[in-house]
């Protein structure tokens, strides 16, 4: 099996986390508890794949590979605990 490179894992997991943001939605009213920890997660999600982006322009790319990673962590949680909805997607999350 080939190994891969960090330039391809960066551009996998730039493009995966990028979907996981596009298709992940909340669950919950507004006003609720579990809206509010929704809109954070996402937010935090959203702040690291962003950072992820200027790291990677910036020419750090295992600080931006990181970054992505852990965009798409926020985002995965939020799916298993059932606060984000990944829409039945189990290629871009772990479904609860």
């Amino acid at each position: 099996m080939k190994e891969e490179t960090l330039k391809e894992k960066l551009g996998k997991y730039r493009e995966l986390t990028g979907k996981a943001l596009e298709k992940a939605g909340l669950t919950s009213k507004k006003g609720t508890k579990e809206n509010e920890m929704g809109k954070k997660l996402l937010e935090m999600a959203e702040s690291y794949y962003s950072d992820a982006q200027f790291f990677e322009k910036s020419g750090m790319p295992l600080t931006a590979l990181a970054a992505y990673s852990y965009a798409h962590a926020w985002i995965d949680a939020g799916v298993r605990l059932g606060i984000l909805d990944g829409r039945g997607d189990d290629r871009l999350f772990v479904l609860p």
